[in-house]
Parts: C-alpha cells; sequence; structure tokens
C-alpha cells in the first residue's frame, strides 16, 4: 500500500512538473527543437532539472538493493550502444520532433488534448504493441551481438 502512495505522489509530482515547466506545451518543445529559428532555451534547464536528481538517485542505487519501501532496485541500465538502443532513440525523437511531445508529457496532456494529441497517443501505443514482434523478428532475421 505504501508504494502504491509513493508512486501517487511522485506521479503527481511529474505531471505537475511537466506541466508547469512547458513540456506538455508542443511549440515549447518543438521551439527548443528548432535551433536555427526561433530557438527557445528554456527546456534545458527542464532537462538539467531531470537529470541531475536521476544522476544522484543511480549514485544512490550503487549503495543499496532495497528501495525505502523494501522493495527491490532495478538494475543500472546497461552502458552498451546496441542496435536496440539506436533504433529506439531514432524513433522517440523522431516522434518528439514531429509532434513535441514524449510518452510522459503525452500521458500528463490528455485532459486538454486535441486531435493531434489523440493521434499521437494511438500511435505511441501501437508502436508499443508492435515493438516486442518487430525486435523479435529482427532478432531472428540478424541475431544481436
Amino acid at each position: 500500500m505504501l508504494r502504491h502512495l509513493i508512486a501517487l505522489i511522485a506521479g503527481g509530482f511529474f505531471g505537475a512538473g511537466l506541466f508547469v515547466s512547458g513540456m506538455t506545451d508542443t511549440t515549447k518543445v518543438q521551439g527548443w527543437l528548432d535551433v536555427f529559428g526561433n530557438w527557445d532555451p528554456t527546456l534545458a534547464f527542464v532537462m538539467g532539472g531531470a537529470m541531475i536528481p536521476m544522476a544522484l538517485a543511480w549514485l544512490v542505487r550503487e549503495r543499496r538493493s532495497t528501495a525505502l519501501t523494501g522493495a527491490p532496485l532495478p538494475p543500472p541500465p546497461s552502458r552498451k550502444i546496441d542496435r536496440n538502443l539506436v533504433i529506439g532513440s531514432l524513433m522517440f525523437g523522431t516522434g518528439w520532433g514531429l509532434v513535441g511531445l514524449c510518452p510522459g508529457p503525452s500521458i500528463a496532456s490528455i485532459s486538454y488534448g486535441g486531435p493531434g494529441l489523440y493521434a499521437f497517443l494511438a500511435a505511441m501505443l501501437t508502436g508499443f504493441a508492435v515493438a516486442p514482434h518487430v525486435r523479435s523478428r529482427l532478432d531472428r532475421v540478424v541475431p544481436a551481438e
């Protein structure tokens, strides 16, 4: 129960942070990506504000094996640059650049989104469903290293 309460509170803070920072505003995100036009550098602070605590969390993770709730902590991410990382990064970046949203902000935007948001959500959910099958097939054709 405590774990669910902590997740609810953390999710609420995360969603509020996305909203306050402008990450749910597609024009602001696309302004960040438009480095040769009307560039908006403010999202660099949002990204720094996300990466710094996460880096600290991974440092804490090195010293602990369980969370405060007693649940096991996930293993550190792989440092290997492989096909899955490259393909996933390309897909993520393409979607982010075309629409101005990534999965977290798109879910936080559901309450006030329009047809474009719902099209993005449908495409994202389809990608979530199709990706394991594509990966399985790709692994059979060209085995991963």
